[in-house]
């Protein structure tokens, strides 16, 4: 008796520790499945025999029956994007899948939410992949104007516990190879996006081309249908943009997933929607005052005397004395004209430069001198053949410049049709690994005191990361792509018709003979020109709107001739929130109408924009006549005034002069500097 009681016992011990086990193996196997399943499918994904099943476009309103298909992971993962997507319970209500009562068989929908939730996971892994979120583009390098961008944090936002399972065609972009003679010496038509048009068609037949060509592997799969607005809107539905979304040419047609079950999903790339966030003018005044008040960079390692003599001077352009009236500036044009021309005179005194020797033609050490991305040019010519800033001994040095062109880096590595520019930020990244390797000055400040000028549209993601801390001088000076107002300096975009003589057609007629209320004319890049075309083209005889001009040179100088004979000239975004138009107008002595949200006019931390341009919200495109209207004739001759005043600020020279574009660059890397300078 005492034996059996013995035996019930142990085996209730046994009993309660197998319990115990099979409890913690299920808490493993959950949390495993919870850490380790997206990277798994991921894995499985990369096998040609893996088989992944694609839910159908479902309609349970309908009744209608859904399918599971099954596809072929290798030709379709690789090829498409996964984005957030409402897919509803796939249930069946075939009488094939029902039991003999009439009830649904559970183990069928079990089956089918394992595969949904597989799905699900392959999606997250890729989504998680830096290396896998493309940049598809369609560029047309022949042009140099604003290029397609598809911006990486982009994606389709569901709210509630929603699942990814829908699958999303890549946009494929066309490129047309270039010569380097052909990039250093682009063809003179009449403006800068009007470039363009000669091959835009082409370029995007081809990427039709390529779209339909894909299409063809998703024959067999399925559709989900988005909701526009889901896809456009931020979490919080900011009127702004609800408004602008209306605005667009044709809206109730331009859904961003078409609902026909013959076309494939596609996703609307960043440049052809509007932002999910809109920064306003007076943002970024408060932007620049806490960021001048709390620097962010990193403390050096360790101390320096060009710290000291940066600091010394901060002082004094902090204390500098009032000045009321001054002969060579225009105060009215200045945030503070006695900061400024303070400042100005102690970066003429001790400013020292250093240019790294390192880094290899044509990317490094070749400027390009014409066209639209003729600044970073410029810069770099006229920097490198400096003989009062730079210096050869880097220990005497304030600052440090990295003489690359990103224009000729696309140029250079970019390979057509591979929708990935990952090799350009890596071999950037490897130059800078190589000048910390070779000189201690970058880790002493984590490149803080470093500085790059840059025009290429692509250059915000060139530089990301590895360049984080420095001093970005670039001409797509776009708050959502990671510019740092109050370091970053927004460069002016210069198109430059001739290398040898940057001044040619310089001003413009008086205020009194200037007829024209207002002018624009280019190509339909974005999605914002379209826009201020339907609402404005033949609308107004005192509204000179146009779209494209014709090629030629008596194209071009009838271009020329409305931006010198009209009052105010119109600068709405391309592809990019920097358009070459806002210096364009000061050039030609026009009174320049910024419309591109989230854009950081350029020198913005020592400009006052509002005196010698207007800065409109894209919302505002249909009220633009009324707005021009508005402004009295007092006003107006002001602003146009501070337009000559200011010209000399935006002007390239063979030789720089004071106050030119050159020494004005090169002073506002060094004014941010001056603020962000840290103590050891």
């Amino acid at each position: 008796m005492k034996f059996r009681e013995e035996f019930q016992y142990l085996r209730q011990i046994d009993k309660r520790k197998w319990i115990l086990v099979v409890v913690l193996v299920a808490v493993t196997h959950l949390f495993c499945q919870t850490l380790m399943l997206p990277y798994g499918n991921a894995l499985r994904s990369l096998l040609s025999e893996s088989k992944i099943l694609l839910p159908e476009k479902m309609s349970l309103s309908s009744g209608e029956s859904s399918v599971v298909k099954s596809a072929n992971v290798g030709d379709s993962l690789s090829n498409f994007d996964y984005a957030n997507v409402l897919i509803d319970r796939v249930k069946s209500t075939d009488k094939g899948d029902e039991g003999e009562d009439g009830e649904t068989d559970e183990r069928v929908n079990e089956e089918e939410d394992v595969k949904l939730r597989s799905i699900h996971s392959v999606g997250k892994a890729l989504d998680n992949d830096s290396d896998f979120v493309e940049d598809a583009t369609i560029e047309n390098d022949n042009l140099f104007d604003e290029v397609v961008d598809v911006d990486e944090e982009t994606t389709m936002q569901n709210s509630g516990n929603q699942i990814r399972g829908s699958v999303l065609q890549n946009n494929n972009e066309s490129r047309l190879d270039l010569s380097l003679e052909q990039v250093v010496k682009p063809n003179g038509e009449l403006s800068a996006d009007s470039e363009l048009d000669a091959n835009r068609n082409s370029v995007l037949n081809d990427a039709k081309v390529v779209s339909n060509e894909s299409s063809n592997h998703l024959d067999h799969l399925p559709l989900v249908t988005i909701d526009e607005k889901n896809f456009i809107h931020t979490a919080n539905n900011e009127s702004s943009t609800r408004d602008l979304t209306q605005l667009l040419p044709n809206h109730g047609n331009h859904s961003l997933v078409q609902s026909d079950t013959n076309t494939p999903v596609k996703k609307k790339m960043r440049c052809m929607l509007p932002p999910k966030t809109v920064t306003s003018i007076s943002q970024m005044e408060r932007l620049l005052v806490r960021h001048r008040a709390r620097s962010r960079a990193m403390r050096p390692r360790w101390s320096s005397e060009c710290d000291r003599e940066i600091l010394a001077a901060r002082l004094q352009i902090e204390n500098a004395p009032l000045l009321r009236n001054d002969r060579e500036l225009y105060a009215p044009a200045f945030r503070n004209m006695s900061m400024f021309k303070r400042s100005y005179e102690l970066m003429e005194r001790i400013l020292k430069v250093y240019v790294y020797k390192e880094g290899e033609k044509p990317i490094f050490h070749q400027p390009i001198m014409k066209g639209l991305y003729a600044s970073e040019g410029w810069f770099m010519k006229l920097m490198e053949g400096n003989n009062k800033f730079v210096v050869k001994d880097p220990r005497k040095a304030h600052l440090f410049y990295m003489p690359f062109s990103s224009r000729m880096l696309e140029h250079s590595l970019y390979v057509r049709n591979s929708h990935n520019r990952t090799n350009l930020r890596q071999y950037l990244k490897e130059y800078s690994e190589k000048i910390a390797a070779k000189y201690r000055f970058w880790n002493r400040t984590g490149g803080a005191d470093h500085f790059l000028v840059a025009c290429h549209d692509w250059a915000p993601y060139e530089t990301r990361h590895h360049m984080e801390h420095c001093i970005k001088a670039l001409c797509n000076a776009d708050v959502t792509l990671g510019f740092k107002i109050g370091r970053d300096v927004s460069l002016p975009e210069t198109y430059v018709r001739s290398a040898r003589n940057p001044l040619r057609d310089l001003g413009g007629k008086p205020p009194s003979q200037r007829k024209a209320l207002a002018f624009y004319a280019g190509n339909m890049h974005g999605y914002l020109r379209p826009i201020l075309l339907e609402h404005w083209k033949d609308k107004d005889p005192n509204m000179e709107i146009f779209g494209p001009m014709p090629s030629g040179v008596a194209s071009k100088m009838n271009y020329i001739q409305h931006m010198k004979s009209s009052k105010f000239c119109i600068c709405p975004k391309g592809y990019e929130v920097n358009s070459p138009r806002v210096v364009e107008a000061i050039f030609y002595e026009c009174v320049p109408v910024i419309i591109s949200d989230n854009f950081v006019p350029p020198f913005f931390e020592v400009l006052n924009w509002d005196a010698f341009s207007l800065i409109l919200a894209e919302k505002d495109i249909p009220n633009l006549r009324s707005i021009l209207l508005s402004i009295p004739e007092k006003k107006y001759l002001d602003m146009q005034l501070a337009v000559r005043k200011v010209q000399r600020h935006f002007l390239w020279h063979a030789k720089p002069i004071k106050y030119d574009l050159f020494h004005m660059t090169l002073h506002s890397i060094w004014y941010n500097r001056v603020f962000q300078t840290k103590v050891r």
